[in-house]
């Protein structure tokens, strides 16, 4: 007989990463308890309801801020944007874009241009 297979079990801080969540914003018994692959099935199949808001409204982790804007996480840092960003905050800056976004999203895009050239030359 074969021993009952033992959960696969992860911290907070990768359950977050993998939800595309700020953890901090996260209630206190997903920060403090460790999440099983089974659970983290389940939150993505059906997400609660502070899943949900998170998700929508924020505050988002810096790589979604960053999918949002169009721009490298470098370039968040760049223009001095260390904090995590609500879905206002980033609509605003998508509304009227300040210089260093325009810039950033340039930047980016050639980046993607240069690879994707790379990627057909290879």
């Amino acid at each position: 007989m074969s021993k009952p297979k033992k959960p696969q079990m992860m911290k907070p801080s990768t359950a977050a990463l993998k939800l595309e969540v700020y953890l901090p914003a996260t209630p206190p018994q997903f920060q403090e308890g460790m999440v099983s692959r089974d659970e983290l099935d389940a939150l993505q199949q059906d997400p609660p309801p502070w899943l949900a808001d998170l998700r929508k409204n924020g505050p988002h982790p810096r790589h979604v801020v960053a999918a949002r804007l169009r721009v490298s996480n470098s370039g968040l840092a760049r223009a001095g944007i260390t904090e995590p960003l609500t879905t206002a905050e980033i609509a605003a800056l998508i509304a009227d874009p300040p210089e260093w976004l325009v810039r950033e999203r340039e930047t980016y895009n050639e980046v993607l241009r240069e690879q994707r050239i790379l990627r057909e030359r290879d």
